[in-house]
């Protein structure tokens, strides 16, 4: 019986070593052959080769399942802000470029990621601009109107808020463990076609200086983001948020393969920001900086080109009462160094305000250490 048992599981071994070793090299054989099958009625019926029904090679098809419920289109509407009264004559409205009357609605759409069973949806600030009804569409066909939880113009983001049992909620993923090269997928509602995903690769991360938003950290990626699309989903491979989709370089209003996301850790804190207290807080010192160019570096005798410059102090700011000048080179805060100004706004912004913070500053050649204490940033209007 021993015996037995012991040539039952040497066959098993050496069957399973010959299927792994096939499916390495041939997997084609494993495939299945195509069987023939008949199209039409009995006597004039054509036939046909049908493939055996299996799994497509390379799918994303679990990650889209998981993350597409909880992608949703947003409808908004305003009324048109035109107040002359020839502009309700359609005879005049043609001299001045057929714009609405007061009475017409303008509309607009965009995406939405939802991120909370109690109804929050993350989305971009640019989609509900002035809106003065939101309408959002679930995947499973549901209606539902939103209200405005809180804005926050800097990053573009927004969070809105619907009455809705059992809704769907994205799984958040971690972007610092993203690298350039990993596959993503963005979903949205690109023209108001309909919920739709596509595919690309991560082309890069820590995007800045872009002049989009104020603060800027950007996933860029070449999977296909049209208009539509914005405030909707870049998802990994297993499913999970990376960011929000919000913008695209284009010349001609079309994807063309560089596309924004805004990290998911930024739209978390965004997020917990507006819930806790209606706004986004963020730190604030009163200063305008530039950064340190070639030419700058070598008037300032710089043997690194790290920092910033301080080119203003607002009077009465918490970096004039600290001592703070024009003319000093911001080199470090709270002893993380600033690299340039789109650096150092982050790790200001991200300090709480009324804590009392070490910046270190460079003044004539000199390091010197200087304790601010913190302000709140005042709300910038878009």
């Amino acid at each position: 019986m021993r015996r037995f048992w012991l040539l039952f599981a040497q066959t098993v071994t050496v069957a399973l070593a010959l299927w792994f070793v096939v499916a390495a090299l041939k997997p084609d054989w494993l495939a299945g052959k195509p069987k023939q099958v008949q199209v039409g009625g009995p006597g004039n019926g054509v036939p046909v080769l049908q493939a055996p029904s299996q799994p497509t090679a390379g799918s994303f098809r679990d990650a889209a399942a998981k993350a597409m419920p909880a992608v949703v289109n947003i409808f908004t509407s305003k009324a048109s802000r035109e107040s002359h009264p020839l502009l309700k004559d359609p005879f005049f409205r043609r001299f001045f470029g057929d714009r609405a009357p007061p009475d017409e609605q303008l509309a607009s759409l965009g995406s939405g990621v939802i991120v909370s069973s109690d109804g929050y949806i993350l989305t971009n600030f640019h989609v509900i601009d002035g809106a003065d009804a939101i309408e959002v569409g679930l995947a499973d066909g549901r209606k539902a109107q939103a209200r405005i939880v809180g804005t926050d113009p800097e990053t573009d983001l927004a969070v809105i808020r619907i009455k809705e049992d059992k809704l769907p909620v994205m799984t958040l993923g971690d972007p610092e463990r993203s690298r350039v090269g990993d596959v993503v997928l963005a979903i949205g509602n690109p023209f108001g076609v309909g919920q739709t995903v596509t595919f690309g690769i991560i082309s890069a991360l820590g995007r800045n200086n872009l002049h989009i938003n104020h603060f800027e950290n950007f996933i860029q990626t070449d999977a296909a983001i049209n208009f539509g699309n914005s405030g909707g989903a870049l998802v990994d491979t297993n499913g999970n948020l990376l960011g929000i989709n919000a913008a695209i370089y284009s010349q001609t209003g079309g994807s063309v393969g560089i596309g924004f996301a805004i990290p998911v850790s930024t739209a978390k804190m965004v997020l917990e920001s507006i819930v806790e207290h209606g706004a986004v807080v963020r730190g604030w010192i009163g200063i305008e900086s530039q950064d340190i160019t070639p030419e700058l570096a070598d008037s300032f005798g710089l043997a690194k080109r790290s920092g910033a410059i301080i080119a203003g102090v607002v009077r009465g700011s918490p970096a004039d009462r600290a001592g703070i000048m024009p003319g000093d080179i911001l080199v470090a805060v709270a002893g993380e160094k600033v690299s340039d100004t789109s650096d150092m706004l982050n790790l200001i912004a991200r300090l709480e305000p009324g804590a009392k913070t070490p910046m270190t500053i460079l003044r004539k050649r000199r390091e010197a250490t200087l304790d601010v204490t913190v302000g709140r940033r005042p709300r910038q209007t878009p």
